[in-house]
């Protein structure tokens, strides 16, 4: 953000300058001076629409590349229960945490002590599914 506000500034500048020869200019026809503002003007427009569409540019182009450094967490699966709600299963540092989702509200259901599937969303070791229930039925007998 505050590389746009200096070319923003930047650009103010270099274009005030020529403004400031301006009542030099008054001496001669009151027409000259009307198209060179004109141009200016329009000079000006031009830069700085070029510049937000540098910058859009730029952003695509080095934001995604930023943001992959440091991903520690990650999504392995995802069950929709409901149009809102929802079970997740994500992957923080190689712990895996099973999250219910609902509209304003994230609950931790369940920490698992190993792996219950890879990070690409394949079953480590037999069915996702399978393994989720029993886990379940385990914590309901207490």
């Amino acid at each position: 953000m505050s590389l746009l506000r200096a070319l923003i500034t930047a650009s103010t500048v270099c274009l005030s300058l020529p403004l400031a020869a301006a009542p030099a200019a008054t001496q001669n026809e009151s027409g000259t001076t009307l198209i060179g503002q004109l141009a200016q003007l329009g000079l000006g427009l031009v830069i700085v629409v070029g510049l937000i569409f540098l910058l859009g540019y730029l952003m695509r182009r080095v934001g995604p590349m930023a943001s992959q450094g440091g991903q520690h967490i990650r999504l392995v699966s995802s069950y929709p229960l409901g149009p809102r709600d929802r079970l997740v299963l994500v992957d923080v540092g190689g712990q895996q945490m099973l999250l219910g989702i609902s509209p304003g509200r994230i609950n931790t259901l369940h920490v698992f002590d190993e792996p219950v599937a890879d990070a690409e969303g394949g079953a480590v070791s037999g069915d996702f599914a399978r393994k989720l229930q029993a886990i379940l039925k385990r914590e309901q007998k207490p």
